[in-house]
């Protein structure tokens, strides 16, 4: 219901980084289609332009106030403030630079970030080099990984310092596996060859406290390095509006409805927290919305309740607590892709199934119990949950599903149980701390590598 807006975007049009990401994979949660980025801004911003949503073009916000004073800058007005009732910060987030990450060697050209590359190559029409080594498999990375083999590029190795693929399970089956190209896990680049344009990079394993391995280096020759390590919540425009940011996310402190510890002044999308999925952002910006049109018409209530915890819980995101004991009261989990938890219980629930990757990458947990009641599991449910220690399986289960452990590399205890015919393919491989297991005779097949 609210009329007088303005939307100020840097940018020569609207529609941010979904413009550069022409893959598809976009809108099946938001839609129920699947769309590629630029379809899925447009179905954004053709509904701006309906409801004539004002909005400024190239335009460069300088600082924000406590006040809600806005100073920017663009070719139109030059330096121009606006004074808001009331404020959104969706600035997005950045990606770390090669700086960040104390790589030993020189400066030559060929080395870029996963998302510049992906700018030159979607949108400029420039292809950033020929033969390509990546470091870090997120998700951008691993889709520049498919899009430079797609554009005649040789993609050498994807690098992944820690002992899991950070991206999607989907991203890595259809980027990497489906073009052959080779992830190493555990590995790093420890030195650059090259002055004038890159030569070459140095890989080597790491240790557990992630320090390359001396006799595992080796040379990769290649012109270009694409650094996929991670993305930053762009806020230094919220710290000067004295918001108070969160160690952990590196977002914006918020309250339930959004709102920083400035009234008035709200936080969402990927300058609160990095999330996984753009329509999670959409789903979280009409939330805010909300939030807003009660703030301006009086309705919202300052509510601060100080609250003490004895330290089980991380931090509290959109209404949803990481909590280091976690028990299970629903019927199905299905996609949890929690990252935090330490503790997995459904001993006292009434939980049947656990659907596929349920807990992929829930690099924290650390002990699962199932009760008798879970008899369906899909695959690859703990896959990378490398902290995983110990496990108790519900004797209900049919089967070890196919990838259930895989890269669970402390994994110390697990039982198969008593009702299991089949151990799936890859179930425990890269469980490199299991001592030993023991199998029934009731089970009949037990697929390739399996351990």
């Amino acid at each position: 219901g609210l009329r007088d807006i303005l939307i100020l975007e840097r940018d020569s049009a609207l529609g941010g980084i979904l413009r550069q990401c022409i893959h598809n994979g976009f809108g099946l949660h938001r839609f129920g289609e699947e769309l590629t980025g630029p379809e899925y801004a447009y179905r954004y911003e053709k509904r701006v332009i309906e409801l004539g949503i004002p909005y400024k073009l190239g335009t460069m916000v300088l600082d924000i106030t406590k006040d809600k004073v806005i100073t920017a800058t663009n070719a139109e007005y030059g330096v121009f403030q606006i004074n808001a009732k009331a404020i959104i910060l969706a600035m997005g987030c950045r990606e770390r630079a090669k700086g960040a990450l104390n790589i030993a060697g020189s400066r030559p050209a060929g080395i870029y970030s996963a998302g510049t590359a992906q700018k030159f190559v979607n949108m400029k029409g420039y292809m950033p080099g020929r033969e390509v080594v990546i470091l870090g498999s997120g998700d951008i990375g691993l889709i520049m990984a498919r899009r430079m083999t797609l554009e005649g590029a040789k993609v050498e190795a994807v690098c992944e310092l820690m002992s899991y693929s950070g991206g999607l399970t989907r991203n890595i089956v259809q980027c990497l596996e489906d073009f052959d190209i080779p992830l190493y896990l555990s590995t790093t680049v420890c030195e650059i060859h090259g002055k004038g344009r890159l030569e070459g990079v140095t890989i080597a394993k790491v240790d557990e406290r992630r320090n390359p391995i001396e006799e595992t280096k080796r040379f990769i020759p290649c012109d270009t390095l694409l650094l996929s390590v991670g993305l930053i919540p762009e806020n230094e425009l919220s710290c000067t509006a004295g918001v108070a940011l969160d160690p952990i996310t590196s977002g914006p402190v918020v309250d339930q409805r959004l709102q920083t510890q400035v009234p008035g002044v709200f936080a969402c999308g990927n300058v609160l927290h990095v999330h996984d999925l753009v329509d999670f952002v959409s789903l979280e910006a009409e939330t805010l919305a909300a939030s807003v049109r009660q703030y301006l018409q009086g309705d919202l209530q300052d509510c601060t309740i100080p609250v003490e915890t004895d330290g089980s819980v991380s931090y509290t995101e959109d209404g949803y607590a990481y909590y280091d004991v976690y028990v299970v009261t629903e019927k199905y989990v299905y996609q949890a892709q929690l990252k935090y938890l330490t503790t997995l219980m459904s001993e006292y629930s009434m939980l049947t199934s656990i659907g596929q990757n349920a807990f992929y990458n829930c690099v924290a947990l650390k002990k699962v119990t199932f009760g008798p009641s879970v008899e369906e599991v899909g695959k690859t449910i703990f896959y990378g949950c490398v902290s995983l220690e110990e496990v108790l399986l519900s004797d209900a289960m049919p089967e070890v599903q196919d990838k259930m452990f895989e890269n669970c590399a402390n994994l110390r205890s697990v039982n198969i149980p008593a009702s299991a015919k089949r151990i799936g393919e890859n179930a425990f491989l890269g469980c490199a701390a299991l001592p030993e297991i023991v199998i029934s005779a009731d089970v009949t097949d037990i697929a390739a590598n399996a351990f």
